[in-house]
């Protein structure tokens, strides 16, 4: 089975920068979706960004323009670049991915049957 672990959680202060990673162990099709979501202390649990084979990227309205989420086949990792970091930005983040998909990515939890177990980003004043 496929395994993501993430890497690269910590505490920043606000306006500071992180930058978080997965390992991806395999790829089991040439069309897949990939990305984040992440969950928030008492909040449910929210998409942020997204992106397929061909590099298409989606994010959510709330890290428009501060997040940038990349690829890089030759290391198997995912990776999200956070800057500009507010304190609602703090939650557990979580890599995901779906293989196979042919359609096109999409903020829906159920789509993604490979969990990562999640890193804490938390962002203090």
């Amino acid at each position: 089975q496929v395994h993501l672990v993430e890497s690269g959680g910590g505490s920043v202060q606000v306006g500071g920068s992180l930058r978080v990673s997965c390992v991806v162990s395999e790829y089991t099709d040439n069309t897949y979706c990939m990305g984040w979501f992440r969950q928030a202390p008492g909040k449910e649990r929210e998409g942020v960004a997204l992106i397929n084979r061909d590099g298409t990227t989606r994010y959510a309205d709330s890290v428009k323009g501060r997040f940038t989420i990349s690829q890089d086949n030759a290391k198997n990792t995912l990776s999200l670049q956070m800057n500009t970091l507010r304190p609602e930005d703090t939650a557990i983040y979580y890599c995901v991915a779906q293989f196979g998909w042919l359609g096109p990515c999409i903020f829906n939890e159920n789509l993604y049957r490979t969990w990562g177990q999640g890193t804490q980003v938390t962002v203090f004043s």
